[in-house]
């Protein structure tokens, strides 16, 4: 992907969500920011980007991937950074509705996730992403809690998704086809061998 990764990730991940909200029947949307955001009130589901790292196993790997051209079949793109992105996904606050309706889209929503675990598709421009249920401590939900000091505290659960590649602007230029090889091995006459 190019710098847009981050963006197309979110918003595949938020369009998952939207699906299983309407499959749960629970009214509201799905609201991507902060958790104290002002917009964010009356969400049925709030999806929150709160940490971004590179991917240690893959930091050093040249990012291969199908081109849209019939040639070159794979386009090779080096000094590519691959991320993994760590979102929260919060029940929301709904008027004149209890958790209880929120708890159950968010039951959907850790359903279909399971269900379905890979983003793919030309939302992720054709690449794989995948989703895993991220387990967080108490130390570490009050830590991305602390962030938000006006909002009170509610149901959380976090993903990962990964890996999401950040491609430099073009691949590497294709080399051309090696048309001849040729390996000259002995001594030139009139050297002497020993």
């Amino acid at each position: 992907m190019k710098a847009d990764g981050i963006k197309r990730v979110t918003e595949a991940l938020r369009d998952r969500l939207k699906v299983a909200l309407s499959m749960s029947g629970v009214p509201g949307t799905v609201f991507v920011g902060p958790l104290d955001d002002p917009d964010a009130s009356g969400a049925a589901l709030v999806l929150f980007l709160y940490r971004i790292v590179p991917n240690a196993n893959l930091r050093n790997s040249s990012h291969r991937v199908l081109s849209a051209n019939p040639s070159p079949s794979v386009e090779v793109f080096e000094n590519s950074m691959p991320l993994d992105l760590y979102f929260l996904l919060t029940v929301g606050t709904t008027p004149n509705s209890s958790e209880e309706s929120m708890l159950l889209a968010l039951g959907f929503a850790i359903q279909l996730i399971q269900a379905a675990p890979e983003l793919t598709g030309s939302s992720v421009n054709h690449e794989t992403v995948r989703l895993t249920f991220e387990p967080l401590s108490t130390e570490e939900a009050s830590r991305i809690w602390a962030l938000f000091p006006t909002a009170n505290y509610r149901t959380s659960v976090a993903y990962l998704a990964t890996p999401v590649w950040l491609d430099p602007a073009a691949p590497l230029p294709v080399a051309a086809p090696v048309i001849e090889q040729q390996l000259n091995a002995g001594y030139k006459s009139g050297e002497a061998t020993q």
